[in-house]
């Protein structure tokens, strides 16, 4: 039975903020969609869109991910409510954000819908963005950065094996800062969360590494008992 309520109601939205890591170059990246439709069509903005009346918000982020870049299994967490009164021209529109970390070589990119393009950008090498959607990312840049001190959330970002070098330059490029590489290495493997596979990476120049896989079993217990990772 349909409703008239006393008061206009807001529009609901929902934005996502992907973080990619590709090791080979070092990089951190953000997932951007370039939009088919107004407003700011043409521009590139976070991946995102309405929320349906029989749908939660996160299955809303979910989708429109999916629709939109051909990302999906990936897991969404809740970053922020963004809902400054002119923050949408269309009409009052408040969006709940969600931030996600995935591993390049796993996802590929296939726009859709109302986005003409997706692609990977570099964080120190971003285009204009549509919306309020450089305070959304700035904002899902912070969390990263605190995060990451407390969780392993650096492993979600790396392929299923990789060496220490690599996780290494991962936080040094969230953190924006030098680690020593002796300390990081000792203290990381006294944490004992990494598996190794035994094999050593291939294709490069120099001495070849170790490869290890990150144990998350080992890390569940590890978590109960207060773990941190500000150390790194």
């Amino acid at each position: 039975m349909a409703y008239t309520y006393e008061y206009a109601r807001p529009a609901l939205t929902v934005d996502c903020v992907v973080f990619g890591y590709e090791a080979s170059a070092s990089s951190l990246k953000v997932l951007l969609i370039r939009r088919k439709l107004p407003p700011f069509k043409g521009d590139w903005s976070l991946p995102g869109g309405f929320v349906q009346i029989e749908e939660s918000v996160e299955a809303a982020a979910m989708r429109e991910l999916k629709e939109e870049t051909g990302v999906a299994d990936v897991f969404l967490e809740q970053l922020y409510t963004f809902g400054a009164v002119e923050r949408d021209p269309r009409d009052r529109v408040v969006s709940v954000a969600y931030y996600a970390l995935v591993s390049l070589q796993r996802h590929p990119l296939q726009a859709a819908t109302d986005a003409s393009d997706a692609q990977w950008f570099e964080l120190l090498d971003l285009p204009e963005l549509g919306f309020d959607h450089a305070e959304i990312l700035n904002c899902a840049i912070e969390r990263l950065r605190s995060k990451i001190r407390y969780e392993p959330i650096g492993f979600e970002l790396l392929a299923e094996t990789f060496t220490i070098s690599q996780l290494q330059r991962l936080y040094e490029q969230i953190l924006e800062r030098e680690i020593d590489k002796r300390n990081f290495r000792k203290k990381l493997l006294k944490m004992d969360l990494l598996i190794d596979t035994g094999e050593k990476e291939t294709g490069v120049a120099h001495r070849a590494a170790q490869l290890y896989q990150f144990d998350a079993q080992k890390y569940q217990l590890l978590k109960q008992n207060g773990a941190s990772f500000e150390a790194l």
